[in-house]
C-alpha cells in the first residue's frame, strides 16, 4: 500500500517527468500560450446583443429583430408587413412585397450601423417558384456585386399569407 508521501513523491515525478521531455523553456512558452489560445475561442462564445429598429415592424412572437454576436449580425425574417400599418402587402404582387421585405431588412441593419453592403448571405423564401424572376430582379436592384451568398426555396406557406420571406446575415467590416 502506498503512503501519501510516496503518491505525492509520484505525482510530483510524472509532473518532473512532462517538465523534464518539454524543458523549462518549452513549459513556459505552453504557460504564455495557453491564454492566448483561450482568446482565439472567445469569439466563438460571443455575447448575444439585441438590434431592434423603431422603424421596422415588430416582432410579432418571441423572436428578436436582429442580433449581433462578434462581427455578426443575424436577422428574422423580414416578411413584407408595413412598419406604420397603412398598407396591407399580403394584397400586393411579389415585386411590391419584395421590395417592403429589403426596405425592412435596410431599417433593422440601419438600427445596427449596417447597411445592405453588409449583407453576406440571404435566404429567400416564396410560396411560388415561378416568382424567381419578379424576385430576383427587386433583390439585384438591391444588392450590388459582390453579391452575398444566397438560397432560394419554395415553401408551402408564409405568415399571414404573404409570398416572400427574406432572411440575412450581415458582417461588420
Amino acid at each position: 500500500m502506498s503512503s501519501p508521501a510516496s503518491i505525492a513523491s509520484a505525482d510530483a515525478m510524472r509532473g518532473k517527468g512532462i517538465q523534464l521531455f518539454l524543458g523549462d523553456h518549452y513549459m513556459r512558452k505552453l504557460f504564455w500560450a495557453l491564454p492566448l489560445l483561450l482568446a482565439c475561442v472567445t469569439p466563438a462564445m460571443a455575447d448575444k446583443v439585441l438590434i431592434e429598429s423603431p422603424d421596422a415592424p415588430k416582432a410579432i412572437g418571441p423572436y428578436s429583430q436582429a442580433i449581433r454576436s462578434g462581427k455578426l449580425v443575424f436577422l428574422s425574417g423580414s416578411l413584407p408587413f408595413d412598419p406604420v400599418g397603412k398598407t396591407d402587402y399580403a394584397k400586393e404582387d411579389v415585386t411590391a412585397q419584395t421590395r417592403r421585405a429589403i426596405d425592412n431588412i435596410a431599417l433593422t441593419l440601419k438600427a445596427g450601423a449596417m447597411t445592405l453592403d453588409d449583407v453576406v448571405s440571404a435566404t429567400v423564401y416564396v410560396t411560388d417558384i415561378d416568382d424567381f424572376p419578379a424576385v430576383n430582379a427587386v433583390y439585384a436592384s438591391y444588392f450590388k456585386p459582390p453579391y452575398p451568398a444566397r438560397t432560394f426555396v419554395q415553401v408551402a406557406k408564409l405568415l399571414r399569407g404573404v409570398k416572400v420571406e427574406i432572411t440575412v446575415t450581415a458582417a461588420s467590416k
